[in-house]
């Protein structure tokens, strides 16, 4: 009997195979990957953003105020294994899903 996979079955383990193969680059340049950066206010000189980063075996989204006088300060921050993070990120937002895949193939190929 022939298994039948949906779409986003499939794009969910393709994210998680890219983010395996980044993370692989992350332990051998020990420099993470910045996956996206999204500005969630802005004010003056100052602003509040999510910074979404490939570390070995995880990934980390943190909100970050920063700017003008303020000293840089981390509101929150998420970790996730590499296994469970593309389904949070389909489960928060299908483009942003779409975009990290589209990033992580055209940033992954050159190293392949």
């Amino acid at each position: 009997m022939v298994k039948q996979i949906s779409l986003d079955a499939w794009q969910v383990q393709h994210l998680t195979d890219l983010l395996k193969k980044g993370s692989d680059i992350v332990a051998k340049t020990n420099r993470p990957i910045v996956l996206f950066r999204q500005t969630l206010e802005e004010e003056e000189e100052s602003y509040e953003e999510i910074v979404c980063t490939l570390t070995k075996g995880y990934v980390i989204e943190q909100m970050v105020t920063s700017g003008g006088i303020l000293v840089p300060s981390f509101h929150q921050q998420f970790v996730f294994t590499i296994e469970e993070y593309p389904q949070e990120l389909l489960r928060k937002s299908k483009d942003r899903f779409l975009e990290m895949i589209d990033f992580l193939e055209e940033h992954l190929k050159p190293i392949s």
